[in-house]
């Protein structure tokens, strides 16, 4: 009678080991299938805004002449973005590069008054704008479900299955330095 409780007292033990264990790989694995789904909205917000750069950078260039360095600098910069090889880290950098090439340019525009009154132009850039929301949003999204992801696996108990899927940090988005920065007017002003 002992020995059948005993091995009952095991048997309970282990099948709540095993249920355990399974509650938190599968909460692992949600976390990274979130993560991945919250970076595939972000993808499909910035292919929004890699087939609109080609029409944008067209309409500009037929009135800025002075500013080709910084065209060629965002079609340069696209064509990598839409590199389907560029790893995942190289790639939020040249998305960033792009966002803050994309700004320069929209600053830029202040100074050719004949440009900002062309309607394809006032239509780009108002695409331009909402979509740049929308990539904000997603960004928002990812980071979140990024953290709770990185919570996860560097917690304990979470920390020891994690280790043994192979699961590993991942970045957030995080605005670059010129972003943080808070804007001159008189810099604005002077272009």
């Amino acid at each position: 009678m002992e020995l059948l409780t005993g091995l009952i007292c095991i048997g309970a033990a282990a099948l709540g080991a095993a249920i355990l264990y399974a509650i938190l790989y599968n909460s692992l694995i949600g976390k990274k299938n979130q993560v991945e789904y919250a970076y595939s909205g972000i993808d499909v917000q910035l292919k929004k805004r890699h087939d609109l750069i080609p029409n944008l950078v067209a309409t500009v260039k037929q009135y800025m002449e002075h500013e080709r360095g910084l065209l060629e600098r965002i079609t340069e910069l696209r064509s990598r973005a839409i590199n389907p090889n560029l790893p995942e880290g190289e790639r939020l950098q040249v998305e960033a590069a792009l966002s803050g090439a994309l700004r320069n340019l929209m600053i830029a525009v202040e100074n050719y008054p004949q440009l900002r009154a062309n309607e394809n132009f006032m239509h780009l850039q108002a695409s331009l704008n909402e979509i740049e929301e929308q990539i904000a949003a997603a960004r928002r999204t990812y980071n979140a479900a990024v953290t709770d992801y990185n919570n996860a696996i560097e917690m304990f108990p979470t920390n020891l299955i994690a280790s043994t899927m192979g699961l590993k940090r991942r970045t957030v988005f995080e605005a670059e330095e010129a972003e943080r920065a808070t804007p001159s007017v008189a810099q604005l002003f002077q272009r």
